[in-house]
């Protein structure tokens, strides 16, 4: 479940019925808690978070979180020290909550069945990463597979990688470039946006949809849009039509969503272990 997703607050729930963990933090605290309570989401069984990133929309409670709730707060090195330096998160971390990781190797958050691998995704903040998470799979069972990529300035092999490796895919498609380049942004901002460690557009995401589609991916999520320079019909049409190129039955083979940017998306049971997903139908926004 995103629980808001954009340059106002970025915050994502996966778990199981056990135990869950949020990726990123940019929200209040409260309002984390009072999502989750409204989902049947026990806040008191969040075992860990990740965090892609220091800017402050994705980081504004992970002081809080780690310092006031005893959460492990997990990052790259350079990504914690981003964190401390940052204003915007006014509690800072202390050796106790800290958890650092080294990207491309597998990790696994204490308390679950999560194993994570941290991949390099470009972006203008301290280092910036994406999550491959995989749950499951003993004794045979094909495990669910699940990545997050946003904040991407371009896309790379190992992102191109780690998304094709999913069965479930949260992407950034974050503006229209007609829509920025003829919009109100100073000139120095689109320039930034459009650069190499700016954001993905939804033409550069509907590429992106072409060359990670396999027969196994079952749930799309469209995160991170621009409030002035996109518009949800528009990201969703931009990657159906592309999905659609590579004869994709967008509503039965797959379920797009587009994640909003302050309201929470609907639970979306993603697999249980080697079962089918029970979420197949077309939700255009949520």
């Amino acid at each position: 479940m995103s629980l808001s997703s954009g340059s106002s607050g970025n915050c994502y729930w996966l778990g199981t019925e056990k135990y869950g963990i949020l990726i990123d933090a940019g929200i209040p605290v409260r309002s984390i808690q009072k999502v989750l309570k409204e989902n049947g989401l026990p806040f008191e069984k969040i075992m860990g978070v990740l965090i892609t990133h220091d800017h402050t929309d994705h980081i504004r409670s992970a002081g809080s979180l780690g310092e006031l709730y005893h959460l492990p707060i997990y990052a790259t090195g350079p990504v914690h020290d981003g964190m401390n330096r940052n204003y915007g998160m006014q509690k800072k971390l202390t050796s106790v909550s800290k958890r650092v990781f080294e990207r491309d190797e597998v990790f696994e958050v204490k308390g679950t069945d999560f194993r994570v691998t941290a991949f390099s995704v470009p972006h203008d903040s301290t280092d910036c990463v994406g999550y491959y998470i995989e749950a499951g799979g003993e004794d045979g069972e094909k495990p669910v597979t699940f990545c997050i990529v946003t904040d991407c300035g371009k896309v790379t092999p190992d992102i191109i990688h780690y998304l094709s490796k999913a069965d479930h895919i949260v992407v950034e498609s974050n503006h229209d470039v007609d829509r920025l380049m003829n919009g109100s942004y100073p000139p120095y901002l689109k320039k930034r946006v459009r650069g190499e460690g700016g954001h993905t557009s939804n033409a550069e995401c509907a590429m992106l949809l072409h060359d990670v589609w396999h027969e196994g991916l079952k749930h799309v999520f469209l995160c991170h849009l621009s409030h002035e320079n996109n518009d949800p019909d528009l990201c969703y049409r931009t990657a159906s039509k592309a999905l659609q190129s590579e004869g994709v039955r967008v509503g039965e083979d797959l379920t797009l969503a587009v994640l909003m940017r302050n309201s929470p998306s609907l639970l979306y049971t993603l697999g249980t272990f080697g079962k089918p997903s029970e979420t197949q139908l077309e939700i255009e926004f949520v």
